[in-house]
């Protein structure tokens, strides 16, 4: 039986990517509905890019919303240095055929809990957890039918990508990431210190590239302009591919290791707002509230990915 999944994204080289992965895999995964928000770049572009995406995987079953444009009470920040100017650069942009519903994707995310089972649907959030926080503000009930939240953000062994010691998604919405990670449902945290241990590299994308259809042939080039910012900025050969974990781990969980912890996020300071306190010991004696993923088969995971992105025509 298929997983139900919420993929809430801001695409994003890498949020492509973890899309492109979750559609080719519709025996392990059922998605509900794509919801966009603001992050990478602002909304108007996370929306069209994650059109583009089902566009160019020919993905008929699409749902896409548009989401919150900006953060619950702090300004926005985006990563164009990161992403480019598009947030997925590296392809040529257009404008897609796959249209946005009209419906708010707090509302849909909503909508879609209240008529679900207990514990039946998992949310996916690969960017800032706005959406995700104001339906639970609006509608605790919702979290009757929430299954788990398999995330991306945080950091604790690897510092900060958005400042010295906060990853960029939690950075961006600090006070959405504490409400979610106050919520009381499992999260499964893929957190930067183990997306950092899957690089891409000039010879994986290469293997990616040769392939040779149109969804593997656009995962190539977004990673080549993704690596970019990478090289220059580390002096690594490759990029972490962040987003894609959260995926990965639904279809093949074992590629993972964790450890159960408490995480609070810092919402106070301006010195280290979005922080991920992660109690790796248990010194506080609070309750953990998520897995903590710190390990990963990273040629397992590119297997995984390779073996997926040739399912498409």
């Amino acid at each position: 039986m298929s997983e139900k999944i919420i993929i809430d994204c801001d695409p994003g080289q890498d949020d492509a990517v973890a899309l492109f992965l979750a559609m080719s895999s519709p025996d392990e995964l059922e998605i509900l509905g794509i919801t966009t928000v603001a992050g990478n770049v602002p909304l108007n572009l996370t929306q069209r890019n994650a059109r583009i995406i089902c566009d160019i995987a020919n993905y008929k079953n699409a749902k896409v919303f548009s989401g919150c444009s900006r953060p619950i009470l702090v300004d926005l920040v985006t990563a164009e240095n990161v992403h480019g100017n598009t947030g997925i650069d590296g392809i040529d942009i257009f404008e897609p055929e796959t249209t946005l519903r009209k419906m708010h994707a707090v509302d849909f995310i909503i909508e879609t809990l209240s008529e679900a089972e207990a514990n039946s649907i998992t949310l996916v959030p690969t960017g800032p957890l706005t959406n995700i926080a104001l339906a639970i503000i609006k509608d605790p009930s919702i979290l009757n039918a929430v299954k788990q939240i398999v995330l991306m953000g945080g950091a604790m062994r690897e510092a900060g990508n958005l400042g010295a010691s906060a990853e960029f998604n939690m950075r961006v919405d600090p006070h959405a990431a504490r409400v979610v990670f106050e919520c009381g449902i499992p999260i499964i945290v893929m957190s930067l210190d183990v997306t950092h241990k899957v690089l891409t590299s000039r010879e994986r994308v290469n293997e990616i590239e040769s392939i040779g259809n149109s969804v593997s042939s656009a995962t190539a080039n977004m990673l080549k302009f993704f690596a970019r910012y990478d090289s220059e900025k580390y002096g690594i050969d490759g990029a972490p591919l962040h987003d894609p974990c959260t995926i990965a781990w639904l279809l093949k969980e074992d590629l993972f290791s964790g450890k159960e912890c408490n995480v609070r996020i810092e919402t106070d300071s301006s010195l280290t707002l979005g922080h991920t306190s992660v109690d790796f010991w248990g010194v506080e004696g609070n309750t953990p509230n998520a897995i903590w993923i710190e390990d990963i088969d990273d040629v397992g995971f590119y297997n995984l990915l390779i073996d997926r992105l040739k399912r498409f025509d």
